[in-house]
């Protein structure tokens, strides 16, 4: 069976012929619980996310900051698998037809197995996977992988990546480029700041990939803003935050359902 990257690929383009930046949102997997991570991810389409990333919760997460990893932790003490992981990805695409991918650290997916893993994720319906940690010059099988079994393979770049650098990355990547806005780990920022506009303009001009820009964006405005010059918007610890902070589990997911519908208004100019 073959992924989704072209639901992915066809996704942004939509957007584009919208006038608009697509709205990514990131949840991770078994969050709160399995059962309530998957509910998350429909919430966020629910209330107008076109594309929906899930994380691979992770022991040693390099690139999260502290909001992330306490969701993380709880998803790891509630005993979450690589399976459980697929199962989210699954139900979430099955239920609204949208591209979901997977954001994940290298290490599981070696550990796992390549091949079991692009092959069990194209199975599950996903659209591809976010690799911030996988270096390019070390990725080929992974893309041998990905390829075959028809998965996006999205690379992240940051301010510090010099244009020659860019555009190995780029030439490697598939489905869209994730341009980190500043150097730190994932968190809510109050601005997000020129150097997001300047690494998109490097970026786009060594790729034709949409170029999506996250790491800061927490509300409409910062959406408006972003969306003025990348082609999406990726929202996490905004969402993980609103969950974290409601007093149950169904407060968790209309809040989830408020923020992106906020950020939907946003990446369309109606903030």
């Amino acid at each position: 069976m073959s992924g989704n990257i072209q639901l992915l690929e066809d996704t942004l383009a939509a957007a584009r012929a919208e006038g608009r930046s697509a709205l990514i949102a990131y949840l991770p997997a078994g969050f709160p619980t399995v059962d309530g991570g998957i509910e998350a991810v429909k919430a966020a389409f629910d209330g107008g996310a076109d594309v929906v990333e899930v994380g691979l919760p992770h022991s040693d997460p390099v690139l999260d900051g502290p909001v992330i990893q306490t969701a993380d932790d709880i998803a790891l003490r509630g005993g979450l698998k690589i399976r459980d992981v697929m199962r989210t990805v699954r139900e979430a695409h099955e239920a609204t037809g949208r591209p979901v991918l997977v954001m994940t650290y290298w290490n599981p997916i070696d550990r796992y197995g390549v091949e079991r893993f692009t092959a069990e994720l194209a199975e599950a319906g996903g659209a591809g996977c976010i690799l911030p940690d996988l270096p390019v010059q070390e990725s080929a099988l992974w893309r041998e992988h990905a390829e075959k079994h028809g998965l996006a393979t999205v690379f992240v770049v940051a301010p510090s990546s010099k244009d020659e650098r860019l555009a190995t990355i780029t030439a490697a990547g598939s489905g869209f480029v994730y341009a980190a806005s500043l150097m730190g780990v994932t968190g809510t920022r109050e601005s997000v700041g020129e150097q997001a506009q300047d690494l998109v303009r490097r970026t786009k001009a060594t790729t034709d990939l949409p170029v999506c820009v996250g790491l800061g964006v927490s509300n409409a405005r910062q959406a408006a803003e972003v969306a003025g010059f990348a082609d999406g918007v990726i929202v996490g610890s905004a969402f993980v935050q609103r969950m974290l902070d409601a007093p149950d589990a169904a407060a968790g997911l209309a809040a989830v359902r408020a923020l992106a519908a906020e950020l939907a208004d946003g990446v369309r100019g109606k903030a």
